[in-house]
């Protein structure tokens, strides 16, 4: 919602703060107005609800500009985390294997998260201990960049575990395996 300025505002007094932040105290409407146009700025109502409401005098293009400003450098510093999935089957090899888990590493050492995923065809499904016995050797082999953030669950004929990459200064904790 955009502040009241100027001729906008039909409160009949306001209380006056100059730019610099000097209070010139309860002023009519009329009287607060003209001495923002004498000055060549805007009288800009800041505080709506309060009793009377508080206005300020400034240059409303140049304060919307900073805004601006400050809005586009907050989603600039942002940092967007992304969910990287890793498939796993039972009977993946031992290079394999190790190949996926650097894989897992690099994506954690960006800074993302990590999805490891087993997949399991046909009758494999009646094995999960294998595919917990998979996980369990994934996070063994990332303990020191990972934390467990979703522990091992079947989804359907997969078993899905999530990784997110450790803080720094985190004391090496990591969450327990179930299993």
């Amino acid at each position: 919602m955009e502040p009241r300025i100027n001729r906008r505002i039909r409160v009949p007094e306001v209380r006056v703060v100059m730019e610099d932040g000097e209070q010139l105290g309860v002023l009519s409407t009329q009287d607060a107005l003209r001495r923002a146009e004498s000055l060549g700025l805007d009288l800009v109502e800041v505080s709506p609800m309060a009793k009377p409401p508080v206005c300020k005098i400034m240059d409303y293009g140049k304060f919307k500009y900073q805004q601006k400003r400050k809005a586009a450098d907050a989603k600039k510093k942002q940092q967007v985390i992304e969910l990287k999935e890793v498939k796993f089957r039972p009977k993946t090899d031992i290079h394999d294997f190790e190949v996926k888990v650097n894989r897992l590493r690099s994506f954690l050492g960006e800074g993302n998260k990590g999805k490891v995923t087993i997949m399991f065809r046909g009758r494999e499904i009646v094995h999960p201990e294998i595919g917990q016995e998979m996980l369990k050797r994934v996070s063994e082999a990332l303990h020191d960049e990972a934390l467990i953030e979703s522990s091992p669950r079947m989804e359907g004929r997969q078993m899905v575990m999530i990784l997110a990459p450790q803080k720094a200064g985190s004391g090496g904790q990591k969450k327990k395996t179930e299993g």
